[in-house]
């Protein structure tokens, strides 16, 4: 694995890290406007950092279909929220889920240290204000989907290839426009421009990510390939995600994006004890 920059955080080649989700919208997909208001997000915000998260993920826009929202309605509800973060919890790298240039500079003048591109590029500007910023990004691989639309009879011939065609483009085209190559992520994209069996693919084919030598980001929590594959619905895919996360970990992903901080935290450390990079939190058994 790799050590990464995220703006002023820097992680260790075996440091397995949490990205909480908090999302500042009313319609999404899980917890459904939990915290679309400021206080509850704060409050969340505070339990993720207590759980162990060092990433804080913060979104404007719903990532499916759903009312329209402008530039000026996600500048308005995350902007000032990143600038409370960024004042209360400084230790914390702060995350925002956009695919829009306009916005990424804003948060990055707010305090934000990694630009979250969900949508595989669409706004070729955005990875120039990261490098404007000197912050990180991630490329995601969402098959060329529009944002905000949903797979419908996705093919690919071998979909890890077009998730390693198109994600090694955009992370050498981020180093190129200036952005510094240890701090660009790459994210398999589950869901995105794939169906369940193409998320189940390329979680069985991380490997071939992670030899890449870029740092791999997973976004699995509660999706629906996790609820297709179980027949579940969001509130009761947590087992499922939690499972997928272990895997997805064992098999060399970095970075975790998740609702369920403190549980995902717990998975990660088991995770990392059977790896051998993380010694147990203490050790008594056979010892008296």
């Amino acid at each position: 694995m790799t050590a990464f920059r995220l703006g002023r955080h820097t992680f260790g080649a075996d440091e397995l890290a949490v990205m909480a989700i908090v999302n500042r919208t009313p319609d999404s997909f899980y917890d459904k406007g939990a915290t679309f208001d400021d206080e509850p997000a704060l409050a969340a915000v505070e339990r993720a950092v207590d759980a162990g998260a060092r990433i804080i993920d913060i979104g404007g826009v719903k990532a499916g279909p759903g009312d329209e929202v402008d530039t000026a309605e996600e500048l308005r509800r995350v902007v000032p929220f990143v600038t409370a973060v960024r004042e209360r919890w400084p230790q914390v790298a702060i995350s925002v889920d956009t695919w829009r240039a306009e916005v990424g500079a804003a948060v990055c003048e707010a305090g934000a240290d990694v630009l979250n591109d969900a949508w595989g590029g669409v706004d070729p500007d955005l990875a120039a204000v990261a490098a404007q910023y000197d912050v990180g990004i991630v490329c995601t691989h969402a098959g060329g989907a529009e944002p905000r639309t949903r797979p419908h009879r996705v093919a690919y011939p071998d979909v890890m290839a077009d998730v390693l065609e198109r994600t090694l483009a955009l992370a050498e085209r981020a180093v190129s426009l200036g952005v510094a190559r240890e701090s660009v992520l790459i994210d398999p994209g589950h869901d995105f421009g794939k169906n369940t069996r193409h998320s189940l693919e390329v979680t069985r084919r991380l490997p071939e990510m992670v030899a890449t030598g870029w740092p791999v980001l997973v976004s699995l929590s509660r999706k629906d390939f996790v609820g297709e594959t179980l027949n579940l619905p969001p509130d009761d895919r947590l087992n499922g995600t939690l499972a997928t996360t272990a895997i997805s970990a064992w098999l060399g992903a970095q970075v975790f994006r998740a609702h369920d901080a403190a549980a995902t935290r717990q998975v990660l450390d088991m995770t990392a004890s059977l790896l051998g990079t993380r010694p147990p939190a203490v050790a008594r058994r056979g010892l008296a």
